[in-house]
């Protein structure tokens, strides 16, 4: 999608309760995730990582700037929502990169989410604790 003589290219990308919107422009590489650079959002290392390892993968590591727009779950969620949404971005962008990005993984959705509590039990799974006297 062509804006103003900016290449842009979008990607959704969703984990657990968590929705990102993510732009991709050519650029000096920067991740900004909710109008905050990605160093300052997702706190630990391990989730900078995860953010970073699609544009690793596709070997554009500073080629590309990203915008985040995340809203609902946790960080953890939010990372995982921002990973898959950057790596369908990179498809939109360039369709040569699908294939390597499917085989590291990055284009599957992980439909983990938390399952749902029942009636006369504690938490989804776990009951109430009994005492028999």
């Amino acid at each position: 999608m062509a804006l103003a003589g900016k290449q842009l290219s979008y990607g959704t990308g969703r984990r657990k309760c968590a929705i990102a919107r993510v732009w991709l422009e050519p650029g000096d590489g920067g991740i900004i995730i909710n109008n905050r650079d990605h160093k300052d959002y997702l706190v630990r290392p391990v989730l900078e990582i995860l953010v970073n390892s699609p544009l690793v993968a596709a070997q554009s590591e500073g080629k590309f700037t990203v915008k985040a727009l995340v809203k609902g779950g946790g960080t953890t969620g939010q990372a995982g929502a921002v990973r898959l949404g950057i790596a369908r971005a990179l498809v939109a962008y360039d369709e040569t990169l699908r294939a390597d990005l499917r085989a590291a993984g990055f284009l599957t959705r992980d439909a983990r989410v938390k399952e749902s509590k029942k009636y006369g039990h504690k938490k989804a799974r776990r009951g109430f604790q009994f005492v028999k006297r």
